[in-house]
């Protein structure tokens, strides 16, 4: 796994080993970031659900202003600080060792709005479906922040329409796919 583009433009990023991650392949991870290249500069993103924080870590190295990492796995936490070190873009992260929904509440308050919410739960467990609950009413997001959920090709996310949120584009892919979602 590398980083696409920017300032850490070809460095290869380490992974921890085992099953516990699936990192995003560099191809769709290029056609994700292809799709919102002009939201990332200046953006303050949100990467839950982070592994090795390899989405992050691009959004960082293409511009974004700052990112949060959300990764409940110590190993993988430690992974991503490795990784964020190595890139040299440590300053503008902050890495959040505890569960997704933990963190959505923690944020709460904090005055930090994000641009751009990604996240790549574990498939089919309904992972997704919990953060979009805490994310209604949050503060965290406004009528402008695009949410992407990398999920399983047969998640259904319809959903999401009853909660205050709209279904703008889905990009499948061979193995998953790509929901981009944003409040109504």
């Amino acid at each position: 796994m590398r980083v696409i583009a920017g300032s850490a433009r070809s460095l290869r990023l380490k992974t921890i080993e085992g099953n516990d991650t699936r990192p995003t392949t560099d191809r769709i991870k290029e056609t994700l970031f292809n799709i919102i290249n002009d939201s990332i500069y200046g953006c303050v993103f949100l990467d839950l659900f982070s592994g090795s924080g390899g989405i992050g870590i691009e959004a960082l190295s293409r511009g974004a202003s700052e990112a949060v990492f959300v990764e409940s796995s110590k190993k993988a936490a430690s992974c991503i600080k490795e990784n964020l070190k190595f890139t040299k873009l440590e300053d503008a992260a902050q890495v959040m060792e505890i569960s997704a929904v933990e963190a959505l509440k923690r944020l709460k308050g904090s005055g930090k709005v994000f641009d751009i919410i990604f996240m790549d739960p574990p498939y089919d467990k309904m992972h997704e479906k919990q953060v979009i609950e805490e994310l209604q009413g949050s503060d965290i997001l406004n009528e402008h922040t695009m949410i992407i959920v990398e999920a399983s090709k047969e998640t259904d996310m319809t959903y999401t329409e009853q909660m205050g949120f709209r279904i703008v584009k889905e990009k499948i892919y061979k193995t998953n796919k790509h929901i981009f979602i944003e409040k109504v």
